[in-house]
């Protein structure tokens, strides 16, 4: 389980986090959407411990990314790319990896075939795709069959088919009781697996909840993303104040409220 409790991040004088706060449960595929600086990366690079939040807190499985026993076997990530440095062959960058936490270089080939990966095992980083670059990147959060999957625009660069394989794959790491937080900017795919959505605008959570939950009143999950991170000025700093739950009832009520006020409106027209 990934719990984030009123996270604030500042980047200098500016703050970029509000006291940002949301839980992605196990057996639950969780979205995490938002535009260009919406604070989404700042989010996942705290919750990874990449960046040190300045107030609030991040656990995985009840812990800090730094506090982990083993974070290879809890949790898999994928930010920027594969990670991988360019002269690495795939198969040598996994071992690598592999070694460095004990993990048995045999899992090397299982996630290699897993991706679709193993007949370019001996190919050297720089020569690939840009979604092959993607599937080495999932195959090295694979590496430790991790509880958690952390994913940063996992499609980005693949193809239909490959994008239906991560969906499928997705689908099943959750079926099976794990915990995945993906973020992404193709949202009429993730409306394809995702069972929760956590929608972020101006470094606030706008709202949370299940997928019908949010798009409720909307035609789809798209419709409901454009009205929600729409910037509203100085009500922005006022929608939010509490946990995903208190999101998800805020972008209801907000909903509901316009909605009303349209039918006054239609009303008075009238």
């Amino acid at each position: 389980m990934i719990a984030i409790e009123n996270l604030v991040k500042r980047h200098g004088a500016r703050e970029v986090l509000h006291g940002v706060s949301l839980e992605a449960r196990p057996g639950r595929v969780t979205g995490f959407v938002g535009p260009n600086g919406a604070g989404k990366s700042s989010t996942l690079r705290c919750l990874l411990g990449l960046d040190r939040a300045d107030g609030g807190r991040a656990l995985i499985g009840g812990s800090p990314y730094r506090e982990l026993r083993e974070p290879l076997r809890t949790v898999g990530a994928v930010l920027d790319g594969s990670g991988a440095h360019p002269s690495r062959t795939a198969r040598g960058h996994l071992g690598w990896v592999a070694s460095g936490a004990g993990i048995s270089r045999r899992r090397v080939a299982e996630v290699l075939d897993v991706v679709g990966l193993s007949e370019a095992a001996g190919r050297r980083v720089r020569t690939f795709s840009l979604g092959m670059g993607q599937r080495l990147g999932l195959a090295t959060a694979l590496l430790g069959d991790p509880e958690v999957l952390v994913l940063d625009e996992p499609v980005n660069g693949l193809d239909p088919e490959g994008i239906r394989w991560i969906r499928r794959l997705l689908r099943q790491r959750a079926d099976a009781g794990g915990t995945v937080l993906l973020s992404s900017h193709v949202l009429a795919e993730l409306a394809e697996v995702a069972d929760d959505v956590v929608v972020i605008a101006g470094g606030r959570v706008r709202a949370a909840g299940t997928l019908e939950e949010v798009a409720a009143g909307y035609a789809n999950l798209e419709e409901a993303f454009f009205s929600l991170t729409a910037p509203t000025g100085g009500e922005a700093s006022s929608e939010v104040g509490g946990g995903a739950g208190q999101a998800g009832r805020t972008g209801r009520a907000d909903r509901a409220g316009r909605a009303g006020r349209d039918e006054r409106e239609d009303g008075g027209r009238s």
